[in-house]
């Protein structure tokens, strides 16, 4: 039995640019509501004064890394779904998104019980001066670690709408939780006075309400994507390891990022407080374009995923062609931004002067990288909706482990500016090796 799909979602027929838009506008959408939150959270905290900011930065490092581990989840459902659709296999596709949840359920559950029971040697690894940021940053971690099952399993949920080519399930889903978690903020670190600890309890709240808003949708909504869906089934064992071969490679790039960021932010630790904040606002100021960039890596993934699956190869390069196109374009634009209006960015979150100063030479040494992560977010998007996680594998772990000796080494010549020299070096390799590996898979595509 073949089951049915609703293939209003359908992304192997039709105008090219209107499926790539189709797909990519809500997700963008997403990830700009979810960088608007990350703005609102640190004004917010920006005001309660830089040691909050730092310290949910300090804890947010595991958080980041435990983006590595939904992976497994997200790609394993992304991938299978979109290119069993892609060959009408419908039942294929229901089977490989709840193994994918489960799986999602299981490592969040882990993941989520260890940063909670080992919060204090996590937090102790960046050997804070302040002994205040290090305890915020301990309770902050102890919170958030609750919710991490539920967003787990979100992601997995996401991927099955994404892979299915309707990415605004999702979309609305979100920015309803990412409306209620800056609700939730406003009480909790103002009204009822809680600062750090008030943010990470908003956050728990709202993520955990988004999780059952979306395991509701995607069992009572018919044909988005699927007429039926049952929670309560067998796990499948083929479809179990073919979603570790996809994205296990994937997760493991993840976490070594996030875990040679996490010397990056040990290094700038030894600088002062004031650095952590610069780091954390700077990141997400630029997360214009590597934020974003997930999201339109996402949708490209889809529409290669489904096309993929049913053999349109030209169809893919034309695809792939247009997204480099448009979001290179973007990639300039961010960048001139960042080198004009910097040091404006950053003063409306961090209002001393000698922060904004800093941030302001931040957010330019980084803007010389900008370009080169539109490259990467495409050409590795493309990869894994092909399946073929391995280029993105050796490319990603090989620049990002160069990003700590040439760190440390420039810290020590030129003091803090050379850590994001290093930062923005080492950025910039990656998309270019990724392009070119990219643009090599392209040429054996067949």
């Amino acid at each position: 039995m073949s089951g049915k799909a609703n293939f209003k979602y359908d992304l192997t027929e039709g105008p090219i640019l209107d499926k790539l838009l189709f797909v990519a506008l809500p997700i963008i959408g997403t990830q700009l509501l979810m960088m608007s939150y990350n703005f609102v959270d640190m004004f917010l905290l920006g005001r309660v004064g830089s040691d909050a900011v730092a310290s949910a930065g300090l804890a947010g490092m595991y958080v980041w890394m435990s983006e590595g581990f939904l992976i497994v989840g997200k790609m394993g459902a992304e991938i299978g779904v979109s290119q069993s659709l892609g060959r009408r296999e419908v039942d294929a596709a229901r089977k490989f998104s709840l193994n994918s949840i489960l799986l999602a359920l299981l490592i969040g559950i882990f993941f989520g019980a260890s940063a909670a029971a080992f919060s204090e040697q996590l937090i102790g690894f960046f050997r804070v001066k302040e002994a205040n940021v290090a305890s915020d940053a301990r309770a902050y971690l102890v919170i958030v670690a609750l919710a991490v099952p539920a967003v787990f399993v979100s992601a997995a949920v996401s991927g099955t709408f994404t892979g299915s080519g309707n990415s605004r399930v999702p979309f609305v889903i979100n920015a309803s939780g990412l409306a209620m978690n800056v609700a939730l903020d406003m009480i909790f670190i103002f009204r009822l006075g809680m600062g750090v600890k008030g943010a990470a309890i908003a956050t728990a709240i709202s993520q955990v309400a988004a999780c059952g808003i979306l395991l509701a949708a995607l069992a009572l909504k018919k044909g988005l994507p699927f007429d039926h869906f049952v929670f309560l089934e067998k796990p499948d064992r083929g479809a179990i390891v073919q979603i570790l071969k996809w994205s296990v490679p994937l997760a493991v790039v993840s976490v070594l990022f996030t875990f040679f960021t996490m010397f990056i932010n040990r290094l700038a630790a030894g600088f002062g407080a004031g650095v952590i904040a610069v780091y954390r606002v700077g990141t997400h100021i630029e997360s214009l374009t590597w934020l974003t960039g997930e999201g339109i890596a996402t949708s490209v993934a889809a529409f290669v995923g489904q096309n993929y699956g049913a053999m349109k190869w030209n169809r893919i390069r034309e695809g792939v062609r247009i997204a480099l196109v448009s979001w290179c374009l973007w990639g300039a634009v961010v960048m001139a931004l960042l080198m004009v209006a910097g040091r404006a960015l950053f003063t409306f979150f961090l209002p001393d002067p000698a922060l904004a100063d800093m941030g302001a030479t931040y957010l330019r040494i980084l803007a010389m990288c900008e370009v080169f992560g539109c490259l990467e977010a495409i050409s590795f998007g493309s990869m894994r909706g092909l399946g073929r996680p391995i280029p993105q594998f050796v490319a990603s772990i090989g620049c990002n482990a160069l990003r700590i000796p040439i760190s440390y080494a420039l810290a020590h010549l030129v003091g803090v500016n050379g850590i994001w020299i290093g930062i923005s070096v080492t950025a910039s390799m990656r998309g270019f090796f990724g392009y070119i590996w990219f643009r090599r898979e392209m040429k054996n595509l067949n």
